[in-house]
């Protein structure tokens, strides 16, 4: 029995990373086609859409096959239970990615914005943050996540300066309140992408450690005032 359950979990790993590179890749995808301004990436993230929701529903129903055959215990139950969490993780950061590609569809559409953003800076950052994320998964890098935890807090800071340029904006040119607006839920969403990091960083700390560190002082600064991922 042995041997089938070490079977089924290195089929269930090989799914939750082919989704993960997915997911890392339509984030990459939907980011450059608002720097390049380029509507076949944006449509490409957008029709990828269905594909990525059928390879949750895989990864969902490999756990479940596990849950109910082998009945796991102690560590390989964390394990099961913490792939199930980061599959959703991984779906709604898909979600997102479709979120921000829909938004550069529309930006393609409309005059270049010449407003200081930091959009770049915060895209580049929340990548960063899902591929260190991701990459301690693959390697089941406590250590790792840990720092991924701790850059939360930038990506808060940067949405915020975002808030207050867009408010600005609108009060001096009224004219480009819709896409001022498309710009201020770029932000929102990439704001969300690395909450959605941090909750795979937190999960994968339980997988490795069987310690959960959600509402904890080992994250609590960088979740207060935050709302939960959705």
């Amino acid at each position: 029995m042995r041997v089938h359950f070490q079977r089924d979990v290195e089929k269930l790993k090989r799914a939750i990373l082919a989704l993960s590179a997915e997911v890392e890749n339509d984030v990459r995808t939907a980011v450059r086609a608002i720097e390049d301004r380029d509507e076949d990436l944006a449509r490409k993230v957008i029709d990828r859409e269905a594909g990525t929701n059928s390879m949750e529903v895989d990864v969902e129903d490999e756990c479940l096959k596990i849950l109910a055959l082998h009945q796991p215990v102690a560590g390989d139950l964390r394990y099961i239970i913490a792939v199930l969490k980061i599959n959703k993780d991984l779906e709604r950061i898909g979600d997102l990615a479709v979120h921000v590609a829909e938004r550069a569809l529309f930006l393609c559409g409309q005059p270049a914005l010449d407003i200081p953003f930091r959009l770049g800076e915060m895209a580049e950052k929340a990548q960063a943050m899902l591929k260190a994320v991701l990459d301690a998964f693959v390697n089941l890098n406590a250590d790792a996540a840990r720092q991924v935890c701790t850059a939360d807090s930038e990506i808060d800071a940067i949405n915020r300066y975002v808030f207050l340029q867009v408010k600005k904006a609108v009060a001096e040119t009224p004219a480009n309140f819709e896409p001022l607006i498309q710009v201020l839920h770029i932000a929102r969403h990439l704001e969300r992408i690395a909450d959605h990091a941090t909750n795979i960083a937190e999960d994968l700390i339980y997988m490795v450690e069987g310690r959960i560190v959600r509402h904890t002082a080992e994250v609590s600064d960088k979740r207060v005032g935050k709302p939960q991922s959705a």
